[in-house]
């Protein structure tokens, strides 16, 4: 049985505003602007050959925390990542903002 979880501790600048961002073995995006790469097929296992840059599309809650939705710009999966504590509560909002809209 393959593991749905891979803990990877790497460091990692963000293509779209530049932030450069330590990781703690369970960072999968910026804090400041929330954004991601799609490298992963189960969080960590660095097997997707996408590599296209994911873009925060909505924030939902689930268990008392907040969740953070991508979408791949360049193959279209969607995923979902908690949200961290480091993340920016403006881009958070800013992201659940755009989701409201009609």
């Amino acid at each position: 049985m393959a593991r749905l979880f891979t803990r990877n501790i790497e460091n990692f600048t963000c293509e779209r505003c530049g932030t450069a961002v330590e990781g703690n073995g369970f960072t999968n995006h910026c804090p400041n602007c929330l954004c991601s790469k799609h490298v992963d097929e189960n969080p960590g296992d660095r097997a997707a050959e996408c590599g296209g840059l994911m873009e925060p599309i909505a924030v939902e809650q689930a268990r008392g925390r907040y969740v953070v939705v991508h979408r791949c710009l360049k193959c279209g999966a969607v995923k979902r990542n908690k949200s961290s504590p480091d993340d920016s509560s403006k881009a958070l909002v800013e992201v659940a903002r755009r989701r409201a809209l009609p």
